[in-house]
């Protein structure tokens, strides 16, 4: 869907706005927002509460299972805009908001919050100001949505400025690479985007539109394999994929739960799913029987 898509590369700019105490959402307790988890196929996450009739994105749990953060945009907010929430004392609460400047993830030790070619370190219980990583990943004729990083310090991302493509860049000797492009087994097909890499980097996750796909963009996978090279692209299935536009793919700090976005309807509808995080298994058993040797 060219008009989802594109709304979603425009990353808004401008300052951060907190807003603390909103009463706009219901008291929330227990664990994953006070949500029943879900089974083998994929549900809307929190419906009627995250998931609603609008535009909800980019679902993110923050390592430790304590904070929640998405983007919306709509009513009041005329720009996307990430909304935080905490748990204390089991209760879940917004805590902060501010407006988008690159899509939200976390390094797997919590302390760091990409954001594009920028990132927050934790400052005590608030973050820093956006800092840039550098002009490595802030040249002119790159144009990065999501940035994310594995425990290594391996960063992947996106690159819609050149034919939507996903790059990597690696620490070597204690020393940052210059970011190459990923083969082509990932950079294939149209609008691959929105990379997740696994925190020990023995999986990736991604979108695209790909011929005998199910719908307008899909979620696929690819398992890192004994040499280092990446295993063939396995569509992710009808258990995740839709007919309708399907990606943005984390997956849970505690490793047992996908959150990714599905296109609702052509009004602007985007919802939230989740689905266990078994379905890698069944997903890499798949592989491997691609790869055994006739």
């Amino acid at each position: 869907m060219k008009l989802v898509f594109s709304l979603l590369l425009c990353s808004a700019l401008g300052h951060s706005v907190y807003s603390y105490g909103d009463d706009e959402f219901p008291t929330l307790t227990g664990p994953y927002m006070g949500q029943k988890p879900p089974g083998m196929k994929a549900e809307p996450f929190a419906p009627g509460i995250i998931s609603t009739s609008g535009w909800e994105i980019e679902a993110m749990f923050a390592p430790g299972m304590t904070e929640f953060y998405f983007t919306t945009r709509g009513g009041k907010r005329v720009r996307p805009t990430v909304i935080g929430f905490r748990q204390h004392d089991n209760v879940w609460r917004k805590y902060l908001e501010f407006t988008r400047d690159g899509e939200v993830t976390f390094s797997p030790d919590g302390q760091r919050m990409h954001m594009a070619e920028g990132y927050r370190d934790r400052v005590a219980d608030d973050w820093s100001e956006r800092k840039s990583l550098g002009p490595m990943f802030e040249r002119e004729d790159w144009g990065i949505m999501r940035l994310t990083a594995s425990a290594q310090g391996t960063y992947v991302f996106d690159d819609y400025k050149s034919g939507d493509v996903i790059r990597v860049s690696r620490i070597d000797g204690g020393v940052r690479q210059a970011p190459v492009q990923l083969p082509a087994v990932v950079n294939s097909g149209r609008w691959t985007a929105h990379p997740f890499i696994a925190p020990d980097e023995s999986y990736l996750i991604w979108d695209s539109e790909r011929e005998g796909g199910y719908g307008e963009s899909d979620l696929y996978i690819s398992f890192r394999q004994s040499d280092g090279a990446w295993g063939p692209a396995i569509n992710m299935g009808d258990a995740v994929n839709s007919d309708k536009w399907d990606a943005y793919a984390s997956v849970t700090p505690d490793g047992k739960y996908i959150l990714f976005n599905r296109s609702i309807d052509d009004d602007d509808n985007v919802d939230i799913y989740w689905i266990d995080a078994r379905i890698i298994d069944v997903l890499r058993a798949k592989s491997d029987a691609l790869l055994e040797p006739l």
